[in-house]
C-alpha cells in the first residue's frame, strides 16, 4: 500500500516543529547535519540511529566524515516526504 507524501501545508506544519531540519531544494527530503567532538562519538550516534531504523523499519539516507553525521529522510514509496519521516526525525532529535 502507498505511503502518502505530505501536502506543502503539511510538510510546513511537520517542520515547524523539527527547527534543526531543513527541506531540501526539490521539497522531497528533510535534511540535518550532526556534529560530534571526535568519530568514536559520530559512530556510536549513528548506531543509535540505526537501531532506531529498525525498529521503525525507516532507513535513512546518511554519510561520516569524521566527527560529521548528516542525515536525508525521505520516503521512497512516497516519492518524498511522509508522515514515516517527520516521525524519525522526531526520534532521532529524541536522541539527545
Amino acid at each position: 500500500m502507498p505511503v502518502p507524501q505530505l501536502t506543502e501545508d503539511e510538510r510546513e506544519w511537520a517542520l515547524s516543529g523539527l527547527p534543526d531540519w531543513s527541506l531540501r531544494d526539490d521539497k522531497l527530503a528533510i535534511v540535518r547535519k550532526f556534529k560530534f567532538a571526535d568519530f568514536s562519538q559520530a559512530f556510536a550516534f549513528m548506531t543509535r540511529v540505526a537501531l532506531l531504523a529498525e525498529k521503525h523499519d525507516h532507513h535513512p539516507e546518511w554519510s561520516n566524515v569524521y566527527n560529521w553525521v548528516e542525515i536525508t529522510l525521505s520516503t521512497h514509496d512516497a516519492g518524498g516526504l511522509s508522515q514515516r519521516d517527520i516521525d524519525m526525525a522526531t526520534a532521532i532529535d529524541g536522541l539527545g
